[in-house]
């Protein structure tokens, strides 16, 4: 389905109108009349102080007055629109509401536009009707519904204005969080960045429905060039897209940029063109270009002649795209921080944008918790541990806590089925493999363990736990498992076992000298989807090493599905390898539009003299990975495991290709 429509000649001429006699003005009769057809006021002396917004005399008994006869208005395929040539009047079915020309209504009185309506106004049903269509609009019926039967179309106004309210209401129960001295909009400008389209990211809103939102599209957005008392608005363009943010420019400032303003496209204040004829809003030219032109109406029927706009329900969309499945107090399993070889019980007790605060059940103060998406493959249903062989820790209590529930299994992220009936993975088998512990840095591994459903678990030579407590468990088809020689094939500094003296290191000698084998390339997972990155592409990331912070981050490398993730501010040894389907990776706005807290690039100052405390904590681990010692159980941090599976290579090529070569191991003589 297409996200934006042609704005042809009649469709764009909705825009200009405008009905302001609703039941939300209290306007006199006298300054409706100094507004025009096209609801633009003749100037800015024409508002005075008293006028009221759309949304302040809701509830008002007065009765309405009946619309301008020189409004002309056609009604099409569900749409109304402003009569081209202005010539024809206009009229207003008294029984459904519906707007359309005048000498296309039924009877000599032209009051209905269908027999259906005439003979459905004069039978005893019509109160019942009309009450029924007030509760459809999500209103009680009241004492009030005297003025839906004067006027039927106020109240189609009213319900309009009211569904609107609702999206708008739902928007700011995810008000945005301001970070103090950083603006994406600005940091683009200054720097001419790019940043990664919506369409990169299918988990995040309208990442699968963003359409072909572009440069030149049309919206209607608040008018901040103008000294009127009431909110009015005006028609502006995309210039720029970053993400879920656009920079504006409104229409007739041509090539001059000096009001131009950034705006999130999903916001609660952008709307596609003819939303303000449709709820009865002004639209007024910008004071600083009003003298530009003496007919405004002419400026916009030129100016608008085949472009497009958002879709009609684009604010719908953007509501239910940010409905998660996930609610509070639902139990999974989630893998245990302190013995990355298990999995617990855990409470969801906060949903933000999709991501999961998680509470493990045992923890009184609600202390203990563990940050990750819904997507996250680190969760799985009530059961799952027990499905596949996984070693699970038993809660203490004796039963749920009240209010508890477990959380449906179609909720959690499917893995690609397997087929380990054939030549499939064995224990003993040699791979490369992210080390948990370590984002940055691939492997030399082993199969420890072959679990149900194609489930692994893996230890990393040379540095395992007597107990095996440090094992991690990866599904075959997981991103973040390679054939031996992976690396080598493409240039990526492999981190062989700790203590091995024998360097550089090479498989074929250390294959010969533990006597294993390497686990047959055709079981990796060799697919690498149309992703749509590009080096240098600007976006949000989690912080792996710290999964409570999503930051302002920049694709740096690309290497067949692995993108290099590079937090800006910090040091290339804190970039992450990433999935390039990666739950923890959105797009810019993201967080101003969710409501989660953005980190912005670290000041200068930070990075020179380590003062920052998130900095020591992360210079502390990254000294421990550089040394390759093994945190004890205890010392494991929750966001070193959220990285499980997004965590990779470092020191690869730029290679954007899937070349099959690339997963062969090198043949030595």
């Amino acid at each position: 389905m297409e996200n934006t429509k042609d704005l042809a000649f009649d469709t764009f001429c909705k825009l200009l109108l405008h009905i302001f006699i609703s039941q939300t003005e209290h306007t006199s009769r006298a300054e409706r009349k100094r507004r025009d057809s096209f609801g633009m006021f003749d100037g800015y002396d024409s508002c005075s102080e008293d006028t009221s917004s759309s949304s302040s005399s809701e509830e008002s008994e007065e009765e309405v007055s009946p619309l301008p006869s020189s409004l002309p208005i056609i009604k099409n395929n569900g749409q109304v629109y402003t009569y081209p040539d202005g010539k024809s009047g206009m009229a207003t079915c008294e029984m459904c509401g519906m707007v359309g020309v005048r000498d296309a209504f039924y009877s000599k009185t032209k009051r209905f536009c269908s027999v259906s309506c005439s003979r459905s106004y004069s039978s005893n049903s019509k109160k019942a009707s009309i009450l029924a269509r007030l509760q459809v609009a999500g209103k009680p019926p009241t004492k009030k519904a005297k003025v839906l039967q004067k006027q039927p179309l106020v109240a189609k106004l009213a319900a309009y204005a009211q569904y609107q309210a609702t999206l708008q209401n739902q928007a700011k129960t995810k008000a945005a969080v301001p970070v103090e001295g950083f603006s994406w909009g600005n940091y683009i400008n200054s720097n001419s960045f790019t940043a990664a389209p919506v369409t990169c990211f299918k988990h995040a809103p309208m990442g699968t429905c963003w359409g072909d939102i572009s440069e030149g599209v049309r919206v209607e957005v608040p008018n901040t060039d103008c000294s009127l008392p009431t909110k009015v608005f005006w028609i502006a363009g995309i210039v720029k897209l970053a993400g879920y943010n656009a920079l504006l420019r409104y229409e007739g400032f041509e090539n001059d940029s000096s009001l131009d303003f950034w705006c999130n496209v999903c916001g609660s204040d952008i709307h596609p063109v003819g939303w303000c004829a449709t709820s009865g809003k002004p639209l007024v030219p910008p004071r600083t270009i009003q003298h530009k032109y003496t007919n405004w109406k002419a400026f916009l029927v030129k100016r608008l002649t085949g472009a497009k706009t958002l879709p009609p329900d684009f604010s719908q969309k953007v509501s239910e795209s940010m409905q998660y499945p996930f609610k509070t107090s639902m139990r999974v399993e989630v893998v245990d921080k302190t013995h990355l070889c298990r999995t617990r019980v855990a409470v969801v007790e906060s949903v933000i944008g999709g991501r999961l605060r998680l509470v493990y059940e045992e923890s009184e103060d609600k202390t203990d918790d563990f940050w990750c998406h819904m997507y996250s493959p680190l969760i799985h249903h009530i059961g799952w541990s027990r499905s596949i062989g996984h070693r699970f820790k038993r809660s203490d209590l004796t039963k749920k806590q009240e209010g508890h529930f477990d959380a449906p299994p179609h909720l959690f992220m499917k893995v690609k089925e397997v087929d380990a009936a054939g030549e499939w993975f064995k224990e003993g088998m040699k791979l490369e493999a992210i080390d948990p512990l370590n984002l940055s840095a691939i492997c030399v591994a082993t199969i420890r363990k072959v679990l149900a459903d194609g489930y692994l678990m893996i230890g990393i030579d040379g540095s395992e736990a007597a107990d095996g407590s440090d094992w991690f468990c990866y599904h075959a088809t997981s991103p973040s498992i390679f054939p031996v020689g992976f690396c080598e094939i493409n240039m990526i500094e492999l981190t062989p076992p700790r203590g091995y003296a024998k360097l550089p290191f090479k498989w074929f000698d250390y294959l010969r000298e533990t006597d294993s084998i390497a686990a047959p390339v055709k079981l990796f997972n060799k697919e690498v989807p149309n992703h749509g990155f590009h080096v240098g592409m600007k976006l949000e990331a989690v912080d792996l090493m710290e999964p409570r912070l999503v930051c302002v981050a920049t694709v740096t490398r690309i290497i067949h599905r692995l993108l290099r993730i590079h937090f800006d501010g910090w040091e290339d040894e804190y970039d992450q390898w990433v999935d390039c389907e990666s739950p923890d990776l959105y797009p810019v706005g993201w967080c101003q539009l969710t409501g989660y807290q953005l980190q912005p690039p670290a000041p200068q100052s930070s990075r020179d003299s380590q003062s920052s405390s998130s900095k020591q904590k992360k210079k502390a681990k990254s000294q421990q990975y550089k040394g390759h010692k093994k945190m004890s159980s205890l010392q494991l941090k929750e966001e070193l495991l959220d990285g499980e599976e997004y965590g990779f290579l470092q020191g690869a090529s730029d290679q954007e290709s899937n070349g099959s070569a690339g997963y062969y191991i090198k043949q030595e003589p």
